[in-house]
């Protein structure tokens, strides 16, 4: 066999796992590692994975501490997503650290982190590193003296029943969530330096994160509205984090449970976790909430061809085509408050654009009539979306000597005034000369 052939061989791997990875154009058709503290995980957990790979992604399952993970290879990552159930662990095997990880998603890949009370050290600087901070006491749980869920065997009370949701749909989907979602596991609080992280599930204000097996000797550091069940993140560079802690709200067990609130007479069959996990996890892996903009076009009003510079107090048109990925095929966005800058410094015009419903923004408006170098910038973030940053670069001029118009309209009372003077000035003279 010739060399060539060998290196053909053995590329081929490596072709099929390039050919599967992220695609702007199809944003989930993705690869995602999934990493185990046991592989007994994948049974229990199973009806939150399979909905996963029922919706087209590849999963690769292996256990935390296996020698042999990597994220990337030959300067390629290997997959697009990340998640972590594997609590307890205190070293990833192979080339996994936390460096890794967060180069991971610094690279713009999505990770889905789940904890509980055991998590550990590495666990802990992982979700730091993601802008929230755990309880610090290993033993913590969250804990609701009035808002749990009735159950013949919690008396402790850490058996959380939650229908604090964020109100938005692009996050959890049009179809509002009636059943409450059971949550066993560790509080976090948000970092306040940090305006990316957002609180997605909370509790009453009257719950507290404390270690149920012991006394209470000082207040507890975590208290109502300061602690988050389940927080995400979406970075500047639109990686999407989940950080939840309780891996036991991703399992079989809470998904099939039925569920009532304490004080509420109404008992749910069945509680919320499916139905919010999964909607959240579109979120996560960009079936919903993804854009992307094409087709930025600008030009003079009546002309169709972008010119190399402008003339101040030209007229122009901008328009710019945004469409959202709805899991399946790209689909026109719409929105009302898509705005542009005409900017230099600070932005000499802001308009709104209009749309016609069909995924065009547009809108027109006149040069001002300052000269230099401009920019049309479009900066556009709202919540659950992906963040567009769009600019072009564009110089305008002023007007040339033979450009400008041989009467200025403006003038004509200055033009006015000089003739009345010089024909004022011819009659005094000969009335002053001729007459006696």
């Amino acid at each position: 066999m010739s060399t060539l052939q060998l290196i053909f061989l053995t590329a081929i791997p490596f072709l099929a796992t390039l050919c599967s990875s992220f695609s702007p154009e199809r944003p989930t058709d993705r690869r995602i590692l999934v990493l185990l503290d046991d592989l007994a995980i994948r049974s229990s957990h199973s009806i939150f994975l399979n909905s996963l790979q029922s919706r087209g992604f590849d999963l690769d399952f292996k256990l935390a501490d296996d020698p042999k993970i990597s994220l990337h290879r030959y300067g390629q990552y290997l997959y697009d997503g990340l998640i972590l159930f594997s609590p307890t662990v205190e070293r990833f095997g192979g080339s996994i650290d936390l460096a890794a990880i967060m180069d991971f998603v610094d690279a713009g890949h999505d990770l889905i982190m789940g904890a509980d009370s055991s998590a550990s050290n590495l666990i802990r600087e992982i979700a730091t590193e993601c802008g929230v901070d755990f309880d610090e006491d290993p033993g913590a749980m969250v804990i609701d003296h009035i808002s749990y869920a009735v159950s013949d065997t919690d008396g402790d009370h850490t058996l959380i029943a939650s229908d604090e949701f964020i109100q938005s749909e692009v996050l959890l989907g049009s179809k509002k969530i009636e059943a409450p979602v059971l949550f066993r596991g560790i509080g976090h609080s948000l970092n306040t330096a940090n305006n990316l992280v957002l609180n997605v599930l909370s509790v009453s204000p009257s719950a507290y994160s404390a270690n149920p097996k012991g006394k209470l000797a000082n207040p507890p550091s975590l208290i109502g509205s300061a602690i988050s069940l389940v927080s995400i993140v979406q970075a500047r560079n639109n990686a999407r984090i989940l950080i939840s802690g309780s891996l036991s709200m991703f399992s079989n067990r809470f998904f099939r449970s039925g569920v009532q609130k304490a004080g509420s007479p109404i008992k749910h069959l069945k509680s919320g976790n499916e139905q919010f996990l999964t909607e959240l996890s579109k979120w996560i892996f960009h079936e919903r909430g993804h854009l992307k903009a094409m087709n930025v076009r600008h030009h003079k009003v009546g002309e169709a061809d972008e010119p190399a510079m402008y003339r101040i107090n030209d007229d122009l048109e901008y328009s710019v085509e945004i469409h959202e990925w709805s899991g399946a095929s790209w689909e026109p966005y719409n929105a009302n408050d898509v705005q542009v800058q005409f900017y230099m410094m600070s932005p000499y015009v802001l308009k709104t654009l209009s749309a016609d419903h069909k995924g065009l923004y547009f809108t027109s408006f006149k040069v001002p009539d300052v000269y230099g170098v401009f920019q049309f910038k479009v900066e556009y973030q709202r919540l659950g979306y992906t963040r567009l940053s769009l600019s072009k670069q564009i110089p305008v001029r002023p007007f040339r000597h033979n450009e400008y118009e041989r009467f200025i309209p403006t003038a004509f009372p200055y033009y006015g005034a000089s003739f009345s003077m010089t024909t004022g000035f011819f009659i005094f003279t000969i009335v002053y000369l001729y007459n006696k």
